[in-house]
């Protein structure tokens, strides 16, 4: 299907477009990011063998490792849970020295 016929198609269903300009490959950077970590953290260590296991692998694989226990650069290679339990714990912030530890935007 030609862009042209693929964008009308988006428009006719109400569909926002999620695509970078031309020339700017940044916008879909974290989604590109987390596929990569889901493909290799996940997705090369388990031997799927029916649908079934991957609708029950990756929601236990999203929430349990990636939103849980794997560090993260944008966070100051800290776990998620941990994060923030520094950034709602004023006290924990400044006994680690972490007093410009915020939530990134």
């Amino acid at each position: 299907m030609p862009a042209r016929e693929y964008i009308t198609e988006l428009h006719e269903h109400w569909v926002q477009i999620s695509m970078s300009a031309k020339g700017n490959p940044y916008d879909n950077a974290y989604t590109e990011a987390f596929f990569k970590t889901l493909k290799n953290e996940e997705m090369c260590l388990w031997e799927y063998e029916s649908f079934t296991d991957v609708v029950e692998r990756i929601p236990q694989f999203i929430e349990e490792v990636y939103n849980r226990k794997r560090v993260h650069s944008g966070i100051q290679y800290l776990p998620p849970e941990e994060f923030e339990a520094i950034v709602q714990d004023e006290q924990k912030k400044q006994s680690l020295g972490q007093i410009t530890l915020t939530l990134p935007r």
